[in-house]
């Protein structure tokens, strides 16, 4: 197959090569056996890996710095147990997040393809497409809030400014939304599909200060609380409310707070190699995880429970919405540049975690007729139909959500670290991943691993069900199990594991080969 695009791409044909037509950090080769069903200008492996430790590490700040995000590590500190417990609980949390990030981002940074291609060699070359379907419908869902989010932060601005607004916030709505929230999602809903349209280098210049900006702003407003509340002896980091709990009770509640942390960032970790795939090497990939992941994760705790309980003294309320904190603050610059940041911030991991993934993922559902472009403006149009603030506006739904989502991608991981690393021993023919031919390795079953997908079902039952079925049976009288739904991802993803091990043991159907083997990409070579 031979093609070329402004994208860049290098043609390969025998033992010869056409240079690209344009040279970019975009640009891939495609060889003359790629079918054209299986490889496109997006999905084909990169040809220049550029990514730097710091592009990878202002991903995670990006991911990191949002209102959910802040709204979530506030959460966890009205859990019921101390501080230093939840400061431990977080550490733990995403030490173990760090871990696992560094395990699905090997295979997409070896070969230079996204995360949808790398799921090819376990569920099969045309299996591998349920995978990335699941996950960009999970990414159009996580797309949908986050904007409404951002939105809302529009919504303060037009109100402090323009007077006017207020009516449009009051007197008119459709579908459960005033006018002012609908023109504040569209608004940001073009300036997100505007800076995703520009391609992944805009998307990685834009990422590479928005994390720092929102830091500034961020030490900003902790600044001013703690100067407003009367300096730091004036206020109580303590957040949990009631009687305190005993050590010993202490101790499940602190394993739910490292639960709910893997489980906030089940998505991103997923489909991480839709970013990994960029990085030079290996080893860049590894420190900007350690200095994205538990350390800057941590700081930007402790600024939030900082500006949380400073908000105490300063407004009588425990506030842990950044939103309305800049809200009550009142000032015109205040809410200005809060407003503005946090909408930064929102767009940060709006592009990175849910407009990136779909649009790899529904491409690679028909590569030929759907680009990345275009996958990412399904996705975006899809997170309007879905009415994202309807479903929202409960109380339980950020953890719900969590427990849902981890439910539905824990096998998945589970099953693509299982076939990647214990499997195949890293080893994975590349071309092989672009062929429909049936002597292909991964054709499998008519294009599909039938231990995958057993696998999947296996663990995919017993994860949703722990993530949907505690709820009702508790509102039934029946049993109180609720806490279960906190480890859905962890059910998930240990059965996943488990199951496509034991199963491929028993009933092999991967390719077990030789690293002196042409063709063949080890990923245990080190860099």
């Amino acid at each position: 197959m031979t093609a070329s695009t402004a994208e860049g791409i290098e043609s390969v044909s025998g033992g010869g090569k056409t240079p690209a037509p344009k040279e970019n950090d975009n640009a891939v080769i495609i060889k003359d056996s790629y079918d054209e069903r299986l490889a496109n200008a997006d999905l084909a492996p990169l040809k220049k890996q550029s990514w730097s430790w710091y592009n990878i590490f202002a991903f995670w700040m990006s991911d990191v710095h949002s209102v959910g995000g802040y709204v979530t590590a506030g959460s966890l500190f009205a859990l019921g147990i101390a501080s230093w417990q939840v400061l431990i609980s977080l550490i733990v949390g995403i030490v173990i997040v760090q871990l696992l990030v560094n395990l699905v981002a090997k295979p997409s940074q070896r070969l230079g393809v996204p995360f949808p291609v790398t799921t090819r060699f376990v569920f099969g070359v045309k299996g591998a497409n349920i995978p990335a379907v699941i996950r960009g419908i999970i990414a159009v869902a996580w797309y949908g809030v986050q904007t409404f989010l951002a939105s809302e932060s529009l919504d303060i601005i037009f109100l402090k400014f323009i007077p006017a607004s207020h009516a449009l916030a009051t007197d008119y709505s459709f579908l459960g939304l005033s006018a002012l929230g609908w023109i504040s999602y569209g608004i940001l809903w073009v300036a997100q599909a505007a800076v995703f349209w520009r391609g992944m280098d805009t998307i990685r210049s834009f990422i590479d200060w928005a994390g720092p900006l929102v830091y500034a702003v961020m030490f900003i407003l902790a600044i001013y609380l703690v100067v407003k509340a009367g300096g730091p002896s004036h206020i109580n980091l303590n957040l949990s409310s009631g009687a305190p709990l005993s050590f010993g009770k202490s101790i499940p509640v602190m394993i739910t707070a490292v639960a709910l942390v893997v489980s906030y960032f089940a998505g991103p970790m997923l489909n991480f190699g839709d970013f990994s795939r960029y990085a030079t090497t290996y080893k860049s990939v590894k420190k900007g995880n350690f200095w994205g992941l538990p350390v800057n994760f941590l700081v930007f705790s402790l600024l939030t429970v900082v500006c949380a309980s400073a908000t105490v003294p300063v407004f009588g309320e425990l506030i842990t919405d950044p939103i309305k904190t800049v809200e009550h603050i009142g000032t015109p610059f205040a809410v200005l540049l809060g407003g503005l940041t946090f909408v930064t911030a929102t767009v940060g991991i709006n592009i990175v975690a849910n407009f990136v993934s779909p649009a790899f993922d529904f491409s690679h559902v028909n590569p030929q007729k759907i680009s990345w472009r275009m996958g990412g403006m399904i996705a975006a149009v899809g997170s309007v139909i879905i009415t994202p603030w309807n479903w929202y506006a409960n109380d339980q739904a950020i953890h719900y959500t969590l427990d849902l989502l981890g439910s539905l991608i824990g096998p998945l991981f589970g099953i693509l670290i299982a076939g990647y690393f214990v499997v195949s021993k890293q080893r994975v023919l590349l071309d092989d991943m672009f062929t429909l031919n049936p002597t292909g390795h991964y054709w499998y079953r008519n294009g599909f691993n039938p231990n995958a997908w057993l696998a999947l079902v296996l663990a995919g039952i017993p994860g949703i069900a722990s993530a949907i079925l505690p709820t009702p049976l508790k509102q039934l009288g029946i049993v109180d199990i609720t806490q279960l739904s906190n480890y859905s991802w962890f059910i998930g993803a240990g059965l996943g594991y488990l199951a496509f091990v034991l199963l491929e043991r028993y009933r092999p159907q991967m390719p077990h080969l030789e690293a002196s083997e042409p063709g063949v990409y080890d990923g245990a070579i080190a860099d």
